[in-house]
């Protein structure tokens, strides 16, 4: 096993997800109750609490269960913003940057920037022994650096949070809906389609095509379901003359329950 990735609960009610190496577990954000992240490792063969947590940015659904974490002794990593908006500077905490590039035990970890309404939310590539492994959610449309990242990535994971129909006429109040669709909200079924149209149109054109796995993430509970997700991305790519099975392979990500892992 080179990477390893499973996904503990992906959604507006708790994110969080774990990348693993055969010596070493990274937490990424930590959205659920303390108890819910020790119960959940635990069917990822991680007894106790992970080695490091990442987090994203500042809000709830990521950071719910930080202060447990943070008590147990866990190094945190996170942006300047973002540590600024959730702790007054413990001891575990390590600020990053946008762009930088660290180690924890045998993974190295790149942060990029993502488009979100934050303090100065970011997003995270693994990379170990050749494999990548790329979480992008929460952002309001696919930047450059987003994108380039994906394009490394084995395992891909990638928000796919809502369908724009179902939202406009749903029943959201206006402020959110704008909120949601904005550049700094999140990213819709539609676009998240296009951008890994655009990966795979661009993996042919450089004729270094490669097989990954996609796992769609941060679905809204209110404003789609896995079905829709998963069917617009499939006619999004068939009209640019690819298919999932064929040219990549494609999965959704509950917001509540467990995921299995997904082995590099």
């Amino acid at each position: 096993m080179r990477l390893a990735f499973g996904c503990l609960a992906s959604g507006s009610s708790g994110n969080s997800y774990i990348v693993r190496s055969e010596t070493t577990d990274i937490l990424v954000d930590a959205g659920l109750s303390g108890k819910k992240i020790a119960d959940r490792l635990k069917l990822f063969g991680v007894d106790g609490y992970p080695d490091s947590v990442l987090i994203t940015h500042e809000h709830s659904d990521h950071v719910q269960g930080l202060p447990v974490l943070m008590k147990k002794g866990v190094r945190v990593y996170a942006s300047e913003g973002t540590a600024e908006a959730i702790t007054s500077g413990e001891d575990c905490l390590c600020r990053i940057k946008p762009g930088d590039s660290f180690r924890i035990g045998d993974i190295e970890v790149t942060s990029f920037s993502v488009s979100h309404d934050a303090a100065d939310p970011v997003a995270f590539s693994f990379f170990r022994e050749g494999a990548c492994i790329t979480i992008i959610t929460d952002t309001g449309y696919v930047t450059e650096d987003c994108f380039r990242f994906m394009k490394k990535a084995d395992i891909l994971v990638l928000e796919s949070n809502h369908d724009e129909s179902m939202l406009r006429i749903g029943r959201y109040p206006w402020f959110l809906k704008q909120r949601i669709l904005g550049s700094e909200g999140h990213l819709s079924n539609e676009a998240a389609a296009q951008a890994v149209a655009r990966m795979l149109a661009e993996d042919v054109m450089s004729g270094e095509r490669k097989y990954r796995k996609l796992l769609l993430a941060h679905l809204s509970k209110e404003n789609n379901f896995p079905q829709m997700a998963v069917a617009t991305m499939n006619n999004v790519l068939e009209s640019k003359g690819f298919s999932c099975g064929k040219d990549i392979s494609l999965e959704t990500l509950s917001r509540t329950e467990a995921s299995k892992l997904f082995v590099i």
